[in-house]
């Protein structure tokens, strides 16, 4: 039996627009965010999904809800530990405010690999990346019964960690509603199958790159 996920990242934000930092806050899809959202919707329109899970973030139950329109017999579920890396104090925030005290790769670097201590007020690394993988792991627990195809609505870091996970690929910027594949085997072995395809056009405003693919190290 196989699993297929198609992860999704949420529409873009006015706080994305303006490149301010969100994490555990929240702000609603823009104009266009809601226009590229409604793209990746007839993307997938006849993507057969069985199930459909997201974030309980609004930004990511507003996408999965726009997502679902072509998928009315789809219920859809949340799971908190699809929920965003918390960047604490910075939160709501500009991007650049944190760039001064430290470089997003860097950060970004520390966390996959579990090592952050986590920003004031904010997540430990090893507390994030243990419940991307659990989140995950809990998901596909549910679907493995027979071949399922599973819609995971979420955000940029995390989608990016639990991906991360899976190949080393480093942290890959997400645009704004875009879609990556990941297929698991009856093993329980997973592959990147798509990653990271713009279909929205939406680009990287509100995607952070990374210099260079980071490995993180697998969990026995």
């Amino acid at each position: 039996m196989t699993l297929t996920m198609t992860l999704v990242r949420h529409g873009r934000t006015h706080f994305n627009a303006r490149r301010v930092l969100q994490g555990r806050c929240d702000s609603p899809l823009t104009r266009d965010g809601r226009a590229g959202v409604r793209t990746t919707a007839r993307h997938l329109a006849g993507t057969p999904f069985t199930a459909a899970w997201s974030s309980p973030s609004g930004r990511a139950v507003a996408t999965a809800v726009e997502l679902l329109r072509h998928h009315p017999d789809v219920r859809l579920r949340t799971d908190p530990g699809l929920l965003e890396y918390a960047f604490g104090v910075y939160e709501q925030k500009p991007e650049s405010v944190l760039d001064e005290v430290v470089a997003w790769p860097d950060l970004v670097t520390e966390v996959l690999a579990g090592r952050h201590p986590g920003l004031p007020g904010g997540e430990h690394a090893a507390d994030f990346m243990d419940r991307t993988r659990e989140v995950f792991a809990r998901i596909a627990a549910q679907h493995d019964g027979r071949d399922e195809h599973v819609l995971v609505v979420g955000h940029g870091l995390a989608l990016g960690a639990y991906l991360a996970t899976v190949d080393e690929v480093g942290l890959v910027p997400l645009p704004n509603a875009s879609v990556s594949t990941v297929v698991v085997e009856a093993d329980g072995s997973a592959r990147i199958a798509d990653l990271a395809l713009d279909v929205a056009g939406q680009g990287h405003v509100a995607a952070r790159p990374m210099r260079t693919p980071t490995p993180v190290p697998s969990v026995a």
